[in-house]
C-alpha cells in the first residue's frame, strides 16, 4: 500500500487487481485519503454496472439537448467531478472498446469535452482503476486496448483473496468489531469462519458478520448459531473435503444452530426459520435429517 501511495504522489496511475469482493474499492479510497489529492473528491464509477448506452454520458457529461433525456442545462461527468481529486474506475476491464478510445485521449491530453459540446475543459486528477480480469488476456482477445493498459498500469497492486490473506484471524476480528460496534466472536464461531473458503471474499464476510450482529441479542458474544446456516454447512463440507473435518463437531454445531433459534421462538418453526434466514420447509427437512441421524446412533 505504501508503494502504491508513493506511485500516486509521483503521478503514476494505480491498477488494483483482485477477485470480486476482495475490497478493491476500500483500497482505492485508502489510497485517495492518503494522497496529495485527499482534499478533493473521490469519484467512483463501476464500468460493469452501467449500460453501454449510458456510461459515456456518465464519464464525459453532456450539454443540454445532447441526447433524449439529457438534463436541462447539461451536466458534468465523472471526469469533471474528479478534478483535483481521484477518479476510480472499477471493473475497467468491462469498459466498451469504443469508450476506451475516448478515455485514452482524455488521459493523454487531460482535457474533456462533454457530449454535444465544443469546448474542452482542462482537468487535473489522479487515476485509480480496478479489475478482476487479467487485462493482458483481454488485450490478447481483442477486448481491451493495449495502449490504454499501458496508460492505467503505472503501478499494479495485486490483492490476495480473503482465503489467501496472512493474519486472517486478526482481520476477521477487526472487521467484526468495525461492523458490529465492538462485538466479539466465540472460538467456535472463529473456527467456522476460518474454515470457510470465502468465494465472495471480504464482501461475503461483511454480510455474514452483519447477519450475525442482527440475529444476536444486544451484547451477546457471537456464537455459531448466529451465523448463516449455509456458512456452517459449507465450512464443514470444505474441511471434510480437505481431510481436516471433525464430523462430530460439525454435526454438533449444525444442531446448535437449529436448536437455539427454536428455543428462542418457543418451538415456532416458522419464526425460527425466519430468524435463520431459511424457508420453513428447509428447516423442517433439517430437523428431520437431525432426528434421523440421532435415531441411527
Amino acid at each position: 500500500m505504501a508503494v502504491a501511495k508513493r506511485a500516486l504522489d509521483k503521478g503514476l496511475p494505480v491498477l488494483i487487481q483482485g477477485e470480486t469482493g476482495a475490497g478493491k474499492e476500500v483500497v482505492a479510497k485508502a489510497l485517495h485519503e492518503g494522497s496529495r489529492y485527499q482534499a478533493g473528491s473521490f469519484i467512483a464509477i463501476n464500468c460493469a454496472a452501467i449500460p453501454d448506452t449510458l456510461i459515456e454520458g456518465e464519464l464525459f457529461g453532456h450539454t443540454e439537448g445532447a441526447y433524449t433525456g439529457a438534463k436541462r442545462g447539461g451536466a458534468p461527468g465523472k471526469l469533471e467531478q474528479a478534478h483535483r481529486g481521484t477518479l476510480f474506475l472499477d471493473e475497467i476491464g468491462d469498459m466498451p472498446l469504443a469508450l476506451q478510445s475516448r478515455l485514452l485521449r482524455v488521459l493523454e491530453t487531460r482535457e474533456v469535452t462533454r457530449l454535444g459540446g465544443q469546448k474542452s475543459k482542462q482537468l487535473d486528477f489522479q487515476l485509480v482503476c480496478a479489475t478482476h480480469r487479467d487485462l493482458s488476456d483481454a488485450v490478447h482477445d481483442g477486448d481491451f486496448r493495449k495502449d490504454l493498459l499501458y496508460r492505467i498500469k503505472g503501478m499494479a497492486v495485486q490483492l490476495p483473496s480473503l482465503r489467501e490473506r496472512s493474519g486472517l484471524r486478526e482481520f476477521v476480528e477487526r472487521l467484526c468489531q468495525e461492523l458490529t460496534d465492538g462485538r466479539r466472536l466465540s472460538d467456535e464461531a472463529f473456527d467456522i469462519l476460518l474454515g470457510y473458503g470465502w468465494p465472495g471474499n471480504v464482501r461475503e464476510l461483511s454480510h455474514t458478520l452483519t447477519y450475525a450482529d442482527v440475529v444476536a441479542d444486544a451484547d451477546d458474544l457471537l456464537m455459531p448459531h448466529h451465523l448463516p446456516m449455509e456458512i456452517i454447512q459449507r465450512a464443514g463440507a470444505e474441511r471434510n473435503g480437505n481431510g481436516n473435518g471433525r464430523p462430530g463437531s460439525l454435526k454438533r454445531l449444525e444442531s446448535e444452530a437449529i436448536d437455539h433459534p427454536l428455543a428462542r421462538e418457543n418451538g415456532d418453526v416458522g419464526a425460527a426459520a425466519r430468524r435463520l434466514g431459511i424457508g420453513r420447509a428447509t428447516l423442517y427437512r433439517r430437523l428431520r435429517e437431525k432426528n434421523e441421524s440421532l435415531n441411527g446412533r
